[in-house]
């Protein structure tokens, strides 16, 4: 080895970003506008009033480069931030790879994942506008139980629409939202008109994060004291998880390090792109060549499969109309245990990078996922969550391919979380269980027949 690099780089309290990475202001062409899902006119900071804080809406419109962190915001951070880089060494030993990989560890905090990181602002912003409770959704948990937290440490109240089959998969989760003095509902649900229509064409839905949006959305529409929160896809969420590669900037500084290929597991996008937006930066403005590549489900393929078009960001069309790479708003995927990756559409701003070339895709299945992911946690010590292990997977790819060529990459990835609730998945895959799921030209096809047409 040709120099010492710690196993963990760390930065001090006070070297924790002061400001927010706002990739807008870099990108060469614009995302479109959000639509009103009833006029289909483009959607103003008005039209959102109605379920977010005017400084989110400021913030989802911004286009300026860097952001202030609140100071109370930062003050929470430091409770449990910065998060450690790590270099995977038991990983490389275990594959005899050439390459060098990293790893931004997200699950060091009460949540478990990286999902904390907007939670925080979000419940911030909604507090100080006198906002009393929150609604949103969650697939796997994680931004479920984050909210939770968020909303118990500014004293609101949150009620969390949670995916069917992940409420049934995952319990734990579950009581961890209602520790932390959340109410968490099976969705599709009874409690809303989104929730009772879906439940009369199909009583046994596993449900989608579609719908659950739909009945979050819906919930916090009927009351003035309430405001709903989104944990992935939006552009303010997607600015709150910058933090993470803003650190990691400065953590391989502090090695002379720099990362050849960013990966992360996609699923909204919030992951991905608040770890490679702030390298893409100097993609962008100073033409590096770093390889960025977003995984996600085989069974939910939205980049490597969908098309880039507007459509809802919900079952029930009430969230804004969206350009983004979509599968179809009543696209329900099958019940895979990376319950947070189940979307059907994706971040617009991400959309719109990897539109243009930006940004690369891979879609890997569940069974490969799980293999990766107990090689990793035999190696690195760490159980990581379903969703992370589809990162784990390609890097293991790449590290192989640097195998094969002798090429001595540096790769870097965030480790969104771990899976300490996902034992049950883990139990599945050991025993033979687990399924994978093969997406079809005519689920595409059925799924892109209900989309707007929008010209």
């Amino acid at each position: 080895m040709s120099k010492s690099i710690p196993n963990k780089v760390y930065l001090s309290e006070d070297e924790l970003p002061r400001q927010y990475y706002n990739i807008m202001a870099d990108m060469p062409n614009k995302p479109q506008p959000y639509l009103h899902p009833m006029t289909k006119k483009p959607a103003g900071p008005a039209d959102l009033e109605p379920l977010f804080a005017k400084a989110l809406i400021e913030q989802e419109m911004s286009a300026e480069r860097y952001i202030d962190i609140p100071k109370e915001v930062r003050d929470i951070y430091a409770k449990f931030r910065p998060s450690p880089l790590v270099r995977a060494y038991g990983l490389e030993k275990a594959l005899d790879t050439p390459a060098k990989i990293y790893y931004k560890y997200e699950g060091n905090n009460p949540s478990g994942s990286h999902k904390l990181n907007s939670a925080v602002p979000q419940a911030f912003y909604n507090k100080i506008e006198g906002i009393k409770r929150l609604s949103t959704e969650t697939g796997a948990g994680q931004w479920g139980s984050a909210l939770s937290i968020a909303c118990a440490l500014f004293g609101m109240e949150c009620t969390v629409y949670m995916v069917r089959v992940s409420y049934d998969q995952k319990p734990y989760r579950k009581t961890l939202m209602q520790t932390y003095g959340a109410n968490v509902v099976a969705s599709p649900s009874n409690l809303t008109n989104a929730g009772r229509a879906i439940l009369a064409k199909d009583p046994n839905s596993l449900g989608s994060l579609g719908i659950a949006i739909s009945e979050a959305v819906e919930d916090a529409a009927m009351r003035d004291d309430t405001h709903y929160a989104l944990g992935s896809v939006l552009n303010h969420v997607i600015l709150h998880q910058s933090i993470i590669g803003l650190e990691a900037k400065k953590q391989f500084e502090k090695i002379d390090e720099y990362p050849d290929i960013i990966v992360g597991c996609n699923g909204g996008g919030s992951n991905f792109s608040g770890c490679a937006f702030p390298f893409m930066h100097e993609t962008l403005t100073k033409g590096t060549k770093t390889e960025y590549v977003a995984v996600e489900p085989a069974a939910c393929p939205k980049l490597t499969k969908g098309k880039f078009m507007y459509d809802y960001g919900d079952t029930a069309k009430m969230a804004p109309i969206t350009m983004m790479y979509t599968l179809g708003h009543d696209f329900v995927p099958a019940g895979i245990h990376a319950g947070g990756l189940r979307y059907h559409g994706d971040s617009a701003l991400l959309s719109q990078l990897y539109h243009d070339g930006f940004v690369k895709a891979a879609a890997v299945q569940q069974t490969d996922v799980f293999k990766a992911a107990v090689q990793f946690a035999r190696s690195e010590i760490i159980l990581p969550a379903p969703e992370s292990s589809h990162a784990i997977a390609y890097v293991i790819q790449k590290a192989l391919e640097c195998k094969e060529t002798g090429e001595a990459k540096t790769i870097f990835f965030n480790l969104s979380g771990h899976g300490n609730f996902d034992l049950a998945a883990y139990e599945e895959f050991l025993a033979g269980k687990l399924e994978d799921f093969e997406y079809t030209d005519e689920m595409l096809e059925q799924g892109l027949s209900t989309v707007p047409a929008i010209g």
